[in-house]
């Protein structure tokens, strides 16, 4: 199974998404949004920027652990990874996002 995205309405009422690979795991999540139509915009942007690596911002947490943003061209945060125990580990992450991002599947 490919890569997918799930979204979903919290508690709040607002909407966020997750991609997630093919194992099910996450490797993206989006802020909340107010509306529906928002995150779908927010995952129409996520499919449109995530082949793009200089749309990955490479940091590093307060601890010291790696993570990545992906943002659009207007520099506005699409998504946030986890935190990973190593900037390889982090690399793999931004290349699952590049090959699951350009999923369709919504969950």
């Amino acid at each position: 199974m490919s890569g997918y995205y799930e979204l979903k309405q919290a508690t709040d009422g607002q909407y966020h998404f997750t991609l997630k690979a093919g194992n099910h795991e996450v490797i993206l999540s989006s802020e909340r949004y107010t509306t529906r139509s928002a995150a779908e915009n927010g995952i129409e942007s996520c499919q449109n920027n995530c082949g793009n690596d200089s749309r990955y911002d490479r940091k590093e947490s307060v601890s010291g652990q790696p993570y990545f943003n992906l943002k659009a061209a207007n520099g506005q945060v699409i998504g946030t990874s986890e935190m990973y125990s190593s900037v390889s580990a982090r690399e793999n992450g931004i290349s699952s996002v590049k090959t699951n991002g350009k999923s369709t599947f919504i969950k």
